[in-house]
């Protein structure tokens, strides 16, 4: 569960292929042939649906959903942004340098950006941005005042005294205490994205329903809880390599259903021309156990699978000082190693994931990040007799004597938790599943109360300090919910943040290393993405954060 961004993702539990999934295959074929027919009367309008029901606010500071995030995506710019392949490249600022000691960053802007024409400007056009407006969009962050879930970003990480300056038009200084190497990775999370102070001046809170930006699309209009539409910005900045303005999209039309199941029968329908992964009853009727669609579908839509910065995983509570751990098994590090030796990660992602996923046996960073290391020995395969072996070795051999233990876990994952518990209860540890309301897990891990849960992490940014600082003794729960300590990581964790890439990349490696050796966490499955779009539908991509991009879409 991540504290930050921890509404990102969305899994359901996953049902059985029968006679009345087979009956709804042939209903969503018939469906799907009327797909071309519904698309090409909009060809340039593309058709979303957020599966939540509803949008809290298209105020950036606010960011903390995934869905939040595509649309303040499409309505605003950061000053650097990650591509499909997770490298971190110019936007606002087209350029950027950093001091010898790591403190101060220079970010360099652009000179051709304008904010959307708005009526609080004069004349009601859109005015050009400044290094101003970037200072004062980090201040408005970090104010209390307005109570951001993104001040995070930089708490406990800037200059007490002038953070932000504004050096002259083109180039705002991030001021920092200590340094951190990944700022401008962390700069691209839409937390950071640039807004105008005077519209947010006029309309306070209301800002959250009267955007503005400098983004490829501009907002028009929204009915809460049923439709939102934002068009082409005709003043955008960006063009292609053949100097063809962005986007090539009139609007993008965005709806609320909050049914997977009924948002996918829409896509089939041809009302929806993309869809971000789907109802878990829908896996087996479209996928094999491998991971392969299923022929009859192979022609009636594209999928793309990518790489998803997100590990699913079992915590478990390390602090032996805290009175809830007297006497609780997984006080001991052997017993956390012999329940990671345990578990058959394959099974958990052929039979539960229809194969979308990989086992996460190489620690806690994923792929897709630098500082993962594919063959690196350090993670835990499935081996249960090592398992029995760690056992006796914690003197409770094949388990005898040993207290139950108790994992909390969402209804949602409760199919995967019962396979881990048969999985430990194979080996000799007895184990109890307990299913608990998100909102109420998620309060008791933050007070260290939940000895063993069920959670999940996700990159706020591509760097892998953002799945290491999960480790770091300093931070609180969260985002440290197990509550690991240990004073050679957290060195480690520290000469990290002013060391050039490739160095800080390979002592992630040993940081990684050294905390599973302790095993507070038994990394599950690194997650996948799984994206469902129409065939006349090109341009479309993303990256590993399930950032859609659609500046670049064209609906043919």
């Amino acid at each position: 569960m991540n504290n930050r961004n921890e509404s990102r993702r969305s899994t359901r539990p996953h049902l059985s292929f029968g006679e009345a999934g087979r009956g709804l295959l042939l209903v969503l074929l018939l469906l799907s042939s009327c797909a071309q027919k519904e698309t090409n009367s909009t060809k340039h309008v593309f058709h979303l649906n957020l599966s939540s029901g509803y949008l809290e606010s298209i105020d950036p500071a606010f960011a903390k959903f995934q869905y939040m995030i595509w649309i303040d995506h499409m309505v605003y710019n950061t000053l650097v942004e990650t591509d499909e392949h997770m490298h971190t490249i110019p936007s606002l600022a087209k350029s950027w340098d950093v001091s010898p000691d790591g403190l101060h960053y220079s970010f360099h802007l652009r000179s051709d950006v304008y904010f959307h024409d708005n009526p609080i400007f004069p004349g009601g056009k859109g005015r050009k941005m400044a290094a101003a407006d970037v200072a004062y969009t980090f201040y408005r962050l970090i104010d209390p005042k307005t109570a951001s879930s993104g001040a995070w970003i930089f708490n406990g990480r800037i200059a007490e005294k002038d953070p932000f300056v504004a050096v002259d038009d083109s180039t705002i200084q991030v001021n920092l205490i200590t340094p951190f190497r990944p700022l401008p990775e962390m700069l691209t999370n839409p937390y950071c994205s640039i807004v105008p102070k005077e519209v947010i001046e006029h309309w306070g809170k209301e800002f959250r329903n009267h955007p503005c930006g400098t983004g490829p699309f501009m907002f028009s209009y929204w009915d809460e809880g049923n439709a939102l539409n934002i068009i082409k910005n005709p003043h955008y900045w960006e063009h292609d390599n053949a100097g063809v303005q962005l986007p090539y999209l009139d609007a993008v039309q965005i709806t609320f259903v909050d049914s997977k199941a009924t948002e996918f029968l829409l896509f089939m329908q041809g009302k929806v021309d993309f869809v971000n992964g789907i109802d878990g009853s829908f896996k087996d009727l479209l996928f094999l156990k491998n991971g392969t669609l299923r022929k009859e579908f192979r022609d009636k839509f594209r999928i793309s699978k990518g790489t998803y910065l997100n590990v699913e995983y079992i915590g478990f509570l390390t602090d032996t000082t805290l009175d809830i751990m007297k006497g609780e098994p997984t006080a001991n590090p052997l017993i956390r190693r012999a329940i990671n030796y345990a578990i058959n990660r394959q099974k958990i992602v052929t039979y539960f994931k229809n194969g979308q996923g990989t086992p996460a046996t190489h620690g806690f960073i994923p792929a897709g990040l630098p500082g993962y290391d594919s063959s690196a020995t350090y993670g835990y395969n499935y081996d249960p007799a090592k398992a029995l072996q760690l056992l006796e070795q914690a003197g409770y051999p094949h388990g005898k004597g040993l207290k139950p233990i108790k994992i909390l876990a969402q209804d949602n994952y409760v199919d995967i938790v019962n396979f881990v518990a048969t999985q430990l209860q194979e080996v000799g540890i007895p184990t109890t599943i307990e299913v608990i309301q998100p909102n109420i897990l998620k309060q008791q891990m933050s007070r260290s109360k939940a000895v063993i849960f069920r959670g999940g992490w996700f990159a706020d940014y591509p760097d892998a300090e953002t799945f290491l600082v999960v480790f770091n003794s300093r931070f609180p729960a969260p985002p440290n919910y197990t509550r690991f300590s240990n004073p050679t990581f957290d060195q480690w964790y520290n000469e990290s943040l002013n060391m050039p890439d490739t160095p800080r990349w390979q002592l992630y490696h040993k940081m990684d290393s050294l905390a599973m050796s302790f095993a507070p966490i038994l990394p599950l499955y690194y997650d996948e993405l799984l994206h469902f779009t129409q065939n006349n539908i090109t341009g479309f991509s993303s990256n590993s954060m399930n950032l859609i991009e659609l500046k670049r879409v064209k609906k043919n």
